[in-house]
């Protein structure tokens, strides 16, 4: 009836006009867009009446679900499943103990405030899921979902869905709850991601050959893919988001995915903002004034004690203190299975009213403050570094490898892509090259290969005492963050007047203030392509080169970094 006569074009009209004039002040304000749409949706209410407007809240929270299924979509396409097996145990076990503890946590403070029983027991689920949706948002837009932080909190996000998932089936049946429900639920679960593995493998790459002709068979293919895995989820009783995720994780290895990537986009910005408007538009005013007490206490358990006990799970794993906090401080929320399962809670009598009016500000409150944490992750570090090192007690016993006792004469710092290409001809030579890098995996494979290593931090001063900073002859930074490299040049400097800097920077402008502060070289990835195509072609006109002969160096070359998983960044 509301598409009949039209209201609904009307309804999301005003509602986008809205929130883009929002998400515009906020742009000018440097300040978050996702908070500019959940205030935008907060203010729509009291807005739309003043130009003789009414909007449907069931309509825009309807179809800001397609918002979640399409981001996750994308993020299953995103996300390099095989990489998560190198931080597999903090993920899982670490994972785990974080909710076992967070559950807790959330089931004590719920009976401080007053709530019982039931109440009680949703808190403390609320406490354990974080955010799958924003993070991975604010991650991908950072671009440090490849990060070593980015793949922990991307393994602990996927543990949280996948417990989600059964909570959401064992609390819709509680009063007729058995164990074999449990194991059909797991049953159905396994089955269709069975189905989902021999698709990827054997259907889907054959099809969207095809499909790939033709970029509009292209998009609507992969969006029936996506809406297919929903609706079986959704008939066995799971979540649609759940399935949409699995949709992109089949479509994830297919040659044509980042072209599926870069035409969902737009539906996803667009059923996005409808989901943090209708976020917004969900808030009642009068059930702040009533439940602050406990809206203010739970939101400071979630931002102070939820990261501190994360940050600590991935200390005892041996993970330094910047990855460490950097997985902490993405976590610091809670997330869309909170609402859905305080939404069920909330149909089926479970919980009031009011408890779901809390769990909503709450919910908004601490993704407005993660967004924060985000953005700015590595400002928040500098400013606690020194009250962090209370965790370095838990990663005394350094990964150190140091195979004779000749000095190294080449010190790398940071084994990402560029290191990769630096150590492959420095391998004659390896006795005379030490590799510092704060990532456990890749210090374990280079102690594998005979290099002197140490597991640390670049910028750490015990780290630095054990460089031999006199006696070194090159340093070579790979890492992008520009004070870690000025501070690195200094402590160079004040010791060896001669030994050659190169560092690596992601701007022009930094580029140029390191080489003001001494850097003898500064390394910019995003110029060395060019630079590479630009050499080709001047050999190609003198005739100074074959391109056979670079095609097959290349191949060659790109098969030996995909062998050892080094096609990404760390």
């Amino acid at each position: 009836m509301v598409a009949a006569n039209g209201e609904l074009f009307l309804q999301l009209g005003l509602v986008v006009v809205i929130a883009a004039l929002f998400a515009f002040v906020f742009r000018l304000l440097r300040q978050p867009q996702i908070l500019s749409y959940v205030i935008a949706g907060i203010l729509i209410p009291i807005i739309t009446p003043l130009v003789g407007a009414t909007i449907e809240t069931s309509v825009i929270e309807s179809m800001s679900i397609i918002g979640i299924a399409f981001l996750l979509f994308i993020v299953g396409m995103e996300i390099d499943i095989k990489k998560l097996k190198n931080v597999a145990l903090v993920s899982n076990l670490g994972g785990t103990i974080n909710m076992v503890l967070l559950f807790g946590t959330g089931y004590l403070a719920a009976l401080f405030l007053g709530f019982i029983g039931m109440e009680a027991s949703y808190m403390g689920l609320m406490l354990v899921f974080s955010s799958t949706m924003v993070v991975m948002k604010l991650l991908s837009d950072k671009k440090e979902l490849n990060t070593l932080h980015g793949r922990i909190v991307v393994g602990i996000l996927l543990l949280e869905d996948i417990v989600a998932i059964f909570a959401l089936s064992i609390l819709s049946t509680v009063d007729s709850f058995t164990y074999s429900l449990l194991g059909i639920a797991f049953m159905k679960f396994a089955a269709i991601f069975a189905v989902a593995f021999l698709c990827s493998e054997y259907i889907f790459p054959r099809y969207f050959k095809y499909a790939a002709k033709n970029q509009e068979l292209l998009l609507i293919s992969s969006l029936a893919i996506c809406f297919i895995f929903s609706i079986a989820f959704h008939y066995m009783g799971f979540s649609l988001a759940i399935g949409a995720f699995l949709a992109g994780v089949t479509l994830g290895n297919l040659d044509y995915n980042l072209e599926i990537i870069g035409k969902v986009k737009s539906l996803r910005d667009f059923f996005s903002l409808l989901f943090f408007v209708s976020l917004g538009m969900r808030i009642s005013l009068d059930a702040i004034k009533e439940a602050w007490f406990s809206i203010v206490v739970l939101i400071l358990l979630i931002v102070t004690f939820k990261p501190f006990l994360i940050m600590t799970v991935c200390s005892l794993f041996k993970y330094t203190k910047k990855p460490a906090f950097f997985t902490a401080t993405s976590l610091a929320q809670i997330g869309e299975f909170s609402l859905i399962l305080a939404a069920q809670g909330l149909m089926i009598g479970h919980i009031s009213n009011e408890f779901f009016s809390l769990i909503v500000v709450v919910m908004l409150s601490t993704i407005t403050i993660t967004s924060y944490y985000i953005k700015y992750n590595q400002e928040f570090y500098s400013f606690l570094e020194k009250p962090l090192k209370i965790f370095d007690i838990f990663s005394t016993e350094r990964l150190e490898y140091l195979p004779n006792e000749a000095k190294p004469k080449i010190v790398l710092c940071g084994h990402n892509r560029i290191g990769y290409s630096i150590l492959r001809d420095l391998h004659t030579i390896k006795k005379k090259v030490l590799v510092i890098d704060f990532n456990p995996e890749v210090i374990n494979r280079m102690v594998k290969k005979g290099y002197h290593c140490i597991y640390g931090e670049v910028t750490d001063e015990e780290i630095i005492e054990r460089m031999n900073l006199k006696g070194i002859k090159i340093l070579v930074s790979t890492v992008p963050d520009l004070k870690d490299n000025l501070y690195l040049i200094k402590k160079v400097r004040s010791k060896n007047k001669k030994a050659k800097i190169i560092v690596t920077s992601s701007t022009i402008d930094n580029a140029l203030k390191l080489y003001e502060k001494g850097a003898d070289y500064v390394v910019l990835p995003h110029f060395l392509g060019g630079e590479h195509a630009s050499n080709l072609i001047t050999g190609l006109r003198k005739k100074n080169i074959r391109f056979k002969d670079e095609k097959k160096k290349q191949i060659e070359l790109l098969k030996e970094r995909k062998n050892i998983g080094q096609e990404h960044p760390n």
